[in-house]
């Protein structure tokens, strides 16, 4: 299995003094799990170029295939990553146009000038692909280097969890030799917070990937997209856990008062 090992890296000073507490680390490694690699290892580093280097280098020394960080992508002096991963990869750092296009839209779009400290955010190693935020303002890094793939998301956990799976879906090209099945189905007239504990339950009675994305309004019109996913060499096996849990899913959006789509 050492061909499938990834890493997550979670970067700020207030996830390691612990004001924070680091579920994008738990839902990075639960995402990865589910498309059948092994996460070997979880670093959490402060706002200092040096440690974001040295963590990424780290990775890449224990053959890492994919490498996934979150946070310090901002405008703001302390939003180091862009730079500490130029350093680890011996890339410069250089203005990515497409990033400041994408960046450029959003602030045009709500009327806000596109100052040096916004432009910060377009800021990437040599050769990154920016990758959209549909949520926020700052695209995620994407970068191939020596064969491993690397994926920087904003620390925000709706923005994270935008550009993670964006990234699975249309940019992963590194893939366990496994079998990995999906299946979403849509809720309607349900609060994603009175749907958590049991996606939560879920997740523990069958040990796979379930993930709410909100396409409504929590409060007065909540609408869920539910995603199951995960990977086993046994398909039938896996066809069946995913089956009874979108069931068991279905059934509780029921019970709630919601009505299921698909």
């Amino acid at each position: 299995m050492a061909e499938w090992w990834a890493e997550v890296i979670t970067i700020g000073n207030e996830v390691v003094s612990g004001r924070t507490v680091n579920t994008n680390a738990s839902t990075i490694a639960r995402r990865l799990t589910s498309l059948g690699f092994t996460v070997r290892r979880i670093t959490a580093v402060r706002d200092e170029l040096d440690e974001i280097a040295s963590a990424f280098r780290e990775s890449f020394s224990r053959r890492a295939k994919v490498i996934i960080s979150s946070g310090g992508l901002g405008p703001t002096y302390d939003d180091k990553t862009a730079e500490g991963l130029a350093i680890a990869t011996g890339l410069p750092l250089e203005l990515n146009g497409r990033a400041l296009q994408m960046i450029a839209e959003k602030y045009n779009k709500i009327g806000v000038p596109l100052t040096e400290e916004r432009k910060k955010m377009a800021y990437m190693p040599k050769g990154a692909d920016p990758i959209p935020n549909e949520v926020g303002i700052a695209p995620a890094i994407y970068l191939v280097f020596n064969g491993v793939e690397i994926l920087a998301t904003p620390g925000v956990p709706r923005e994270m969890e935008d550009v993670l799976e964006r990234f699975v879906r249309s940019y992963m090209r590194t893939r366990p030799d496994v079998k990995y099945l999906e299946e979403s189905f849509v809720v309607a007239g349900v609060m994603e917070s009175a749907f958590a504990p049991y996606v939560k339950e879920a997740v523990k009675r069958f040990d796979l990937y379930v993930k709410t994305h909100p396409k409504g309004l929590e409060v007065s019109n909540p609408l869920l997209e539910v995603q199951v996913a995960g990977s086993s060499r046994d398909e039938e096996e896996l066809k069946r856990r995913i089956t009874e849990c979108v069931e068991f899913l279905k059934r509780k959006a029921l019970e709630l008062g919601g009505v299921v789509k698909g």
